[in-house]
Parts: C-alpha cells; structure tokens; sequence
C-alpha cells in the first residue's frame, strides 16, 4: 500500500500469525544488514488506523478459516522493493538467470548474516528490474522475520538453515573473501551499534520485554566470533555449496 510519504510498502501487523516479535526481526536484523552493505528495504515504523482496516477488506488475518482485523497502531513497513508502475519484480528466476542476477555474489554476504543471527527460514529474495526487456535483474534480501529462531529468541543453529535453496548463487565462493566487506564488518562490530538499533524498535513488537532484549543484543555480540565457523558447518554440509572452494 502506499503511506503518506508517497512510497509504497509492505506491512507486517501485530497480531500476525507468526509471532509479535517477528516485527522486531525485521527491523534489528534487516538494519544489522544494511550496516554489513547488504541490499535490502528500508524498514520503518507505520501508523495503521482502526478506521483504514475496517474499510479494507484485504487487512485481515486469515487463519485456519478464521478471519481476523488486523491490529491498529504501530506496525512494521518495509519499503516496497521498486515502484511497482515502472518495475518487474519476481519471486523466482530460472537457473540461467538466477546465474546473471547482477549482484550475485551478495548471496554469499547475506550467509554472513543469516548464520550469524540464525535465521530459522530459508534466504528470501526477491527480483528486479526495469522495464527493458534485455535488463539484467538485482536481488534485494527481504523476510528477516525468522531470525533469531523467530519470537523464541534463540539460536539453535544448524547447518542448512538460513541458506538459500539453490546452490547456483554460490559458484563463484572461493575462499573467505567472497564474503567481504560483510563478514570483517560483522566481526568487527561494536555493541553499541547494535544497542542504537535495537532502542528504536517500538516495545510493544517485543512485549515489553527489555531483559530479553538485552540477552539477544549480547547474545549477538558474543556470536561475531563463531560467525567462521557457522559458515564452515555450511560449507561443510551434505550440500557442497562451494565447488569452486577447493582450499584448506
């Protein structure tokens, strides 16, 4: 939908189906991307009014044949990927152009991301370009909301989770430096930085629950030196996703 600043979004209510605390994923973790130079959507707070969900039809939870409003107030917009009158945005794209995104080798960066905060889910993408026929696409990363386990602020990590589902985005990993400048900015990042994002997300998306977040920002901080080896579990997987990595 499009909000009064002109720009269109996509918003995630409260009382959604998966967890409260998802909203407050998306903002920490896609604004811990932004910080590692990772493509993704800006993400903000949004107003929602009781009288705009209860003349839109389409702002309802449906769940198990039950139809919810959606709540009011405060929820979490991320900004749509492209504006929609002039861009072609896609969920999936075939091998031989999935190969030709143009900034593949983010996939590899975003792992920095998602082994790090244990995303829960598969990596999410989605696919632009403008309207030429012959444009090569960009991914941009969305979803965030399964990391850190989802509303169980946990870190039960495993190989194969948080990856993304086709191994043709890993190619060109060769070594450790496919994955910079992200991993170095990682490791290297002060609590204090994590502490300024986490502050701007709105009490109610955690259920007032300052002393769990002050165990997930420390948990986070304490994980930057393990982010190596949670990516070596994955290379090191059933999946061989790093061919071209022949190296010690």
């Amino acid at each position: 939908m499009r909000a009064s600043d002109g720009a269109y979004y996509v918003t995630k209510a409260q009382n959604n189906p998966q967890h409260v605390r998802v909203l407050a994923n998306e903002m920490l973790a896609t604004r811990l991307g932004q910080m590692l130079e990772l493509p993704m959507p800006r993400v903000e707070t949004i107003e929602v009014s009781q009288s705009l969900i209860e003349h839109t039809a389409d702002l309802r939870v449906e769940l198990a044949g039950v139809s919810t409003l959606c709540k009011a107030g405060t929820q979490l917009a991320s900004l749509y990927v492209q504006d929609p009158s002039d861009s072609i945005v896609q969920d999936y794209l075939p091998e031989n152009l999935l190969e030709a995104v143009r900034n593949i080798r983010d996939f590899a960066c975003v792992l920095v991301l998602d082994r790090w905060t244990c995303n829960s889910d598969g990596r999410q993408a989605v696919f632009t370009r403008k309207g030429k026929p012959r444009g090569k696409y960009a991914a941009t990363f969305i979803d965030q909301g399964y990391c850190f386990n989802a509303g169980e602020w946990s870190f039960p990590d495993s190989p194969l989770r948080g990856v993304y589902a086709r191994n043709c985005v890993y190619k060109h990993v060769a070594g450790w430096n496919a994955f910079e400048p992200a991993l170095t900015r990682a490791e290297q990042m002060d609590v204090d930085d994590i502490w300024r994002i986490a502050t701007a997300i709105p009490p109610e998306w955690y259920e007032f629950d300052i002393d769990g977040l002050k165990r997930l920002v420390e948990a986070l901080y304490r994980r930057r030196p393990i982010i190596r080896d949670l990516i070596a579990q994955f290379r090191n997987s059933s999946r061989n996703p790093f061919p071209s990595w022949t190296s010690s």
